[in-house]
């Protein structure tokens, strides 16, 4: 590694608790840019930072190894996955000041976050914050079997930035403010990786056995409950300062497309005294216009919508009322055999497609 790049490295990991300087970054990310440059000795140099006793050096650090993950060459991000281990801090603590005390846990979590960043880039051999998005992308391309072994890598990774669990009164200095703002672009990205592939999953979802409509369920229903946590998570990112018109707006999806998942699966386990099978001449409740609408209706506020669970789609303001209308069903139509939300969201795909772009975060 150059002199230049050592000298950066050293200077984004000082002892003084600020976040490292922009410079030092600059000089990071166009050394390892660079055609042919060894990675090696900067991520070695940045691990033997983390064995520090201090809470600031560590988490300089971390945040260091985690803008080089997002912003630089993915030559960084591949030779940390290919690791036996990266970060074992799972019990670190500084008692020489009372902040690192709070600080440590934060750094905990951190490391465990950046830990299955690194894992998932080696399961799947790629990034999932940078791969393609989109109709075409790779989530929504994916076959069955390669969906029910990915999406639970995304949920883990998903899982583990979300349990960074800061408060915006914790943010109380410039380092775990860089860090929560590396967080908050990550979780943007695997947020539409994550939409993406539910997209693909529920319209596969009737074509499947059995078994994989088991596991496509509980995938779906955990992802319900990242939903939940990723609200609360852009709550704080709106606390923190970010601004409003970058962090998108999450309603909760509807709850009778759950429950006819549910009664799809028990349909095929025979378990018809739970619920009728759609084929049956029973007559269910459909939900109207407005509850469609009004629960239908995930969107990033800077003119890119994430249209519910379903479709990331870039457009101008739309209305999901007018979108819906030429797909809307009559009751009629679950005698058919055929769920309605299905043909609504195959509707919304076929509406939407020549407009769906990749998102820009």
């Amino acid at each position: 590694m150059g002199s230049s790049a050592s000298k950066a490295a050293l200077g984004a990991t000082t002892n003084e608790p600020t976040e490292p300087e922009q410079k030092h970054l600059a000089d990071l990310i166009q050394y390892i840019n660079g055609t042919n440059m060894s990675v090696v000795h900067l991520a070695d140099v940045l691990s033997e930072k983390t064995g520090s006793s201090s809470w600031v050096v560590v988490f300089k650090a971390l945040v260091t190894v985690h803008h080089l993950m997002v912003y630089g060459n993915e030559r960084f991000i591949q030779h940390l996955a290919s690791r036996s281990s990266l970060f074992t801090l799972h019990n670190f603590l500084d008692k020489s000041v009372v902040e690192g005390y709070a600080m440590s846990a934060f750094i905990r979590r951190y490391s465990k976050y950046l830990n299955e960043k690194s894992l998932a880039y080696r399961l799947m051999e790629s990034d999932i914050t940078k791969i393609k998005r989109g109709a075409d992308g790779v989530m929504r391309t994916m076959n069955t079997k390669e969906l029910l072994n990915t999406l639970p890598v995304i949920q883990i990774q998903f899982d583990a930035l979300l349990n960074f669990n800061a408060n915006a009164d914790e943010l109380t200095n410039g380092i775990i403010h860089a860090a929560f703002m590396l967080l908050f672009k990550d979780s943007l990205r695997l947020f539409v990786a994550y939409n993406e592939g539910i997209l693909n999953l529920l319209d596969k979802y009737f074509d499947m056995g059995k078994k994989q409509c088991r596991e496509s369920l509980d995938i779906y229903i955990k992802f319900l409950d990242r939903m939940t946590k990723l609200a609360q998570f852009l709550k704080v990112a709106e606390q923190a300062g970010i601004d409003p018109n970058d962090i998108p707006y999450l309603s909760q999806a509807p709850y009778s497309l759950l429950e006819a998942l549910k009664q799809h699966l028990a349909s095929l386990e025979n378990k018809h005294d739970i619920l009728p099978p759609y084929g049956s001449d029973v007559r269910w409740r459909h939900p109207s216009e407005m509850e469609m609408t009004s629960e239908m209706n995930w969107q990033l506020s800077n003119c890119t919508c994430i249209s519910t669970i379903w479709d990331p789609v870039s457009v101008s303001s739309i209305s999901y009322m007018k979108s819906l209308q030429g797909f809307y069903l009559q009751s009629s139509d679950h005698a058919l055999g055929v769920p309605w939300f299905l043909k609504v969201l195959r509707g919304l795909i076929k509406l939407q497609a020549s407009d769906s772009e990749q998102t820009d975060l």
